[in-house]
């Protein structure tokens, strides 16, 4: 029996089924195919690979080798010298699918429709734009067609005529002959571009370009509730198609100004808010700004800085349920007042008296207010 293993070299068990088989050729001639491996032994090693691919796709052969080994193959007269059979046809075919189609196969046809691209346009919005949303007129610029040739790129009253060289097709095919039979490779052609047409009379406008560059203004709908980053897909105001096909789409990214007070997480907006010691003693109903206006707020005896309240639902709408939306959350900082009056000092005094604190007169009295309050 023969020491090469064909199951071996194939990577795969003696019981695979022939789709195994199959695909386990399929990823390793992509490795061993000379075009592609310069190595000195790559052309052998795919010639190998393809025998044990030859005889395990028969169902004769692959029964012969297994009772009998590659020995009882060559007993029987079977010959491993010429081109061989793999069982997909014209062996274009398979190196088709190795190489995206770069050898034979199918075509495409270089006039068909194609579809225009997609543009990006990068759009900055006011901080309350974005919570509530509005309309907005922006301008563009995209490719559309041109208004002379419709898209042709010939001259009005004139024609493309079909590519000599590659029959209308775009493609040209180059046939080699390897140890594995012939294959055909297939490249742009290179008089047409790939287009399968020459245009020997362009139109003067677009320089038979067939499209044109052209500002435009329109309306976007920005809805309530967008973040910084959101996406809007604007249909069909990407570039015009080629050949008759479709237009791409416009995808515009918003990004919200900072506001000076307000920060944003989400739904939820947040603001800081000073107030005064005594505000803070005793307690007081401030007003405090927020997108949908001034509100009021109660601050509860002896509240502490640092503290945050809430002011329900007054917060950024969800995105697509503008009725649900979310909260305003305000941190309270006790503000230390700088500048005091002579009266204002012993009122302070009279209430460190008040609390049997012994103060010096250095200075450190409104820092020992302060702590009191801030909690240090």
């Amino acid at each position: 029996m023969s020491n090469r293993d064909y199951y071996e070299i194939l990577g795969v068990e003696k019981n695979s089924s022939k789709d195994d088989i199959k695909s386990a050729f399929r990823k390793k001639a992509r490795q061993l195919h000379p075009d592609v491996n310069k190595a000195p032994d790559a052309e052998a090693k795919f010639k190998e690979l393809g025998q044990a691919y030859e005889v395990l796709m028969d169902d004769d052969k692959r029964s012969m080798y297994d009772r009998y080994g590659e020995d009882g193959l060559k007993n029987a007269g079977y010959d491993f010298n010429g081109p061989f059979d793999f069982g997909f046809g014209d062996l274009s075919e398979i190196l088709s699918s190795f190489f995206g189609g770069g050898f034979g196969g199918g075509r495409q046809n270089p006039n068909a429709p194609r579809r225009g691209s997609d543009l990006r346009l990068d759009l900055q919005i006011e901080f309350e734009e974005a919570i509530f949303g509005l309309e907005k007129d922006v301008e563009i610029s995209h490719l559309e067609n041109c208004s002379r040739c419709n898209g042709s790129r010939v001259e009005p009253g004139s024609a493309p005529s079909t590519c000599p060289t590659c029959g209308g097709s775009g493609k040209v095919q180059h046939v080699t002959q390897t140890i594995l039979g012939h294959f055909t490779q297939v490249s742009t052609c290179p008089q047409c571009q790939g287009q399968g047409r020459i245009i020997s009379n362009p139109c003067k406008e677009c320089r038979g370009e067939g499209r044109k560059e052209v500002k435009k203004v329109i309306n976007i709908k920005i809805p309530a509730g967008v973040d910084e980053g959101n996406k809007l897909r604007v249909s069909g105001e990407g570039d015009y198609g080629l050949n008759g096909g479709p237009p791409g789409d416009l995808y515009v990214v918003l990004y919200a100004k900072p506001h000076k007070a307000f920060k944003r997480d989400g739904v939820n907006i947040y603001l800081e808010k000073g107030i005064s010691f005594s505000q803070a003693a005793i307690g007081d109903i401030i007003e405090v700004e927020t997108v949908d206006g001034i509100k009021e707020l109660k601050i509860h005896v002896g509240i502490q800085s640092g503290t945050v309240l809430t002011l329900k639902n007054v917060g950024v709408p969800y995105l697509n349920t503008p009725s649900r939306r979310g909260d305003q959350f305000v941190k309270i900082n006790v503000v230390t007042p700088m500048n005091l009056s002579e009266e204002e000092k012993r009122l302070f005094e009279r209430l460190a008296e008040i609390n049997n604190e012994k103060l010096k007169k250095d200075g450190h009295l409104f820092d020992k207010i302060k702590g009191a309050f801030s909690g240090t």
